[in-house]
């Protein structure tokens, strides 16, 4: 299964090493999924974190070392109602082949979340409700 991660996500992990965020990214790093995310996304944990918690920066560079990084393809279509700051996450979870997208930005992607039909295939789903569906 390949597991295409959101900023707020990386940027959870990071902060909360202990969370589910972080839960998820490690046992990516010890093979029981392959973990996907674009530069955009991890761009933005990065600004997001320097701006709030900088000492938490070397902990995403470590947690992401490993992980694929998948290119937004702006030739790949979006839902109409995703906002255009999420439509290079989108694409980039389509363009890595993901099979879940993992995001907590409920307010953007909510409409898309546990339905791949409005998904093209794609299952968009919070950390907690990926774990709970294991």
């Amino acid at each position: 299964m390949r597991l295409f991660l959101d900023a707020n996500v990386l940027f959870t992990a990071a902060h909360n090493p202990q969370g589910k965020a972080a839960l998820v990214m490690e046992l990516g790093r010890e093979g029981l999924w392959q973990l996907v995310t674009s530069a955009y996304a991890l761009e933005e944990a990065r600004r997001n974190l320097a701006r709030k918690y900088p000492d938490c920066l070397v902990r995403l560079n470590e947690q992401c070392q490993g992980i694929r990084f998948a290119p937004d393809d702006p030739g790949l279509a979006c839902p109409d109602a995703l906002p255009e700051k999420d439509r290079p996450i989108f694409r980039a979870a389509l363009a890595g082949k993901a099979d879940v997208l993992l995001t907590g930005d409920r307010r953007d992607f909510g409409f898309l979340m546990n339905d791949r039909d409005k998904a093209a295939g794609l299952l968009v789903q919070s950390v907690a409700d990926f774990l709970a569906a294991l």
